[in-house]
């Protein structure tokens, strides 16, 4: 004999419907792009890092003889650590503590390094193109979910 919730023993459990299944919260609406949106910041920061130190070591793995906009292939090595370590520390905020503060922190690092990649062109073009979409994807992903749900942004327009 099956019970009203369709489980054959009589009892409901969570996931088969009753009255015992988890509730749906609203703020768990847009978790899924912001786990993404950490885990393409944490890759980034790793990209960012290897092609840092890779820079910084003249590595061969970069065109040769090319003429930078600003300085030199050890300065934007730097620089590439510097935002590879900073998207670390949004990566690690956004997946664990996933606040909204930690959101736009990684929105801006995020700015900062599709920045940073556009005078990065000429000694690495096809490699920064790429780190350049995945930045406005992770973008997307922090920037869609908002941090309210939609029943807080009714009753703050509301004024209660």
């Amino acid at each position: 004999m099956a019970s009203a919730a369709g489980h054959p023993t009589g009892t409901p459990r969570p996931g088969y419907g009753g009255s015992t299944t988890a509730p749906r919260h609203e703020d768990h609406k847009g978790h899924g792009l912001v786990m993404f949106a950490g885990v393409m910041l944490a890759l980034l920061a790793l990209f960012n890092g290897l092609d840092g130190i890779a820079a910084i070591v003249n590595s061969h793995v970069f065109v040769g003889n090319t003429s930078l906009v600003l300085g030199d292939l050890q300065a934007f090595g730097w620089l590439m650590l510097a935002l590879g370590i900073l998207q670390a520390v949004a990566a690690v905020g956004v997946l664990t503590k996933g606040s909204e503060a930690a959101r736009w922190f990684g929105v801006a690092v995020l700015g900062l390094n599709a920045f940073a990649q556009m005078f990065f062109i000429p000694s690495y073009p096809v490699w920064s193109v790429l780190i350049i979409a995945l930045d406005v994807l992770a973008i997307y992903g922090l920037c869609v979910y908002g941090g309210r749900s939609a029943e807080a942004t009714e009753q703050a327009a509301q004024g209660g």
